[in-house]
C-alpha cells in the first residue's frame, strides 16, 4: 500500500476545507478510539492546519482517498510532536501511518529537531505499535492529560536510521 500512496504537506492544501473535511470524516479517521469525540475534536485545533500546517501531511491514495493524516510541529526547544495520526479504518495496518510518521521524522530531522514524541492513552494498541517503528521507549505520564488522566509518553532520538 504504501507505494501506492501520495503524502502532500498541508502547506499544499487550503487548510479550512482539508480541516473540515477530515473533522466530517472523523467517524472513519477515529473508529475504534476510547477518546471522547469533543477530545477528537479538540484535537483539531485550526492552529495546525492555517500556523503550524509545513508539519501536517495527508495520505492519499492513487485515486486520491483520503487515507490518514499527521498534524505535528517542531518546538523552539527542537522537539518533534507528534499530536495527532490517524488512518481511515478501511487502510489500516497498510503502512499509512508509518509512512506519515517517516516523512514528519525526516523533515523534523532538517529542520534540526532531537528528539520525537508522541503521547497516548495507556494501553492504545495502535499508537503503542507507531512507537515500536519508530524504537521508541514507553513511559507513564500520571496525570498528563489532567486529575486522573493518564497518558503514555512515547520518546525516540533524531535522526532515525
Amino acid at each position: 500500500m504504501t507505494g501506492d500512496l501520495r503524502l502532500v504537506g498541508f502547506e499544499e492544501l487550503s487548510a479550512g476545507p482539508l480541516r473540515g473535511r477530515l473533522l466530517a470524516a472523523r467517524d472513519d479517521f477515529w473508529h475504534g478510539t476510547a477518546l471522547p469525540d469533543d477530545e477528537v475534536l479538540r484535537l483539531h485545533d485550526p492552529v495546525f492546519f492555517h500556523q503550524l500546517g509545513g508539519f501536517g501531511a495527508l495520505a492519499l491514495t492513487a485515486d486520491d482517498r483520503d487515507a490518514g493524516y499527521l498534524l505535528g510541529v517542531v518546538s523552539a526547544d527542537r522537539l518533534a510532536v507528534v499530536h495527532a495520526v490517524a488512518v481511515h479504518r478501511d487502510l489500516r495496518a497498510r503502512g499509512v501511518a508509518a509512512a506519515l510518521l517517516d516523512r514528519f521524522t525526516g523533515l523534523a530531522t532538517r529542520v534540526g529537531a532531537r528528539v520525537v514524541q508522541a503521547v497516548a492513552l495507556p494501553g492504545d494498541a495502535a499508537a503503542r505499535g507507531l512507537a515500536e517503528h519508530l524504537g521508541a521507549s514507553a513511559a507513564p505520564s500520571p496525570g498528563h492529560g489532567g486529575p486522573g488522566e493518564d497518558r503514555t509518553v512515547y520518546t525516540r532520538g533524531l535522526p532515525l536510521p
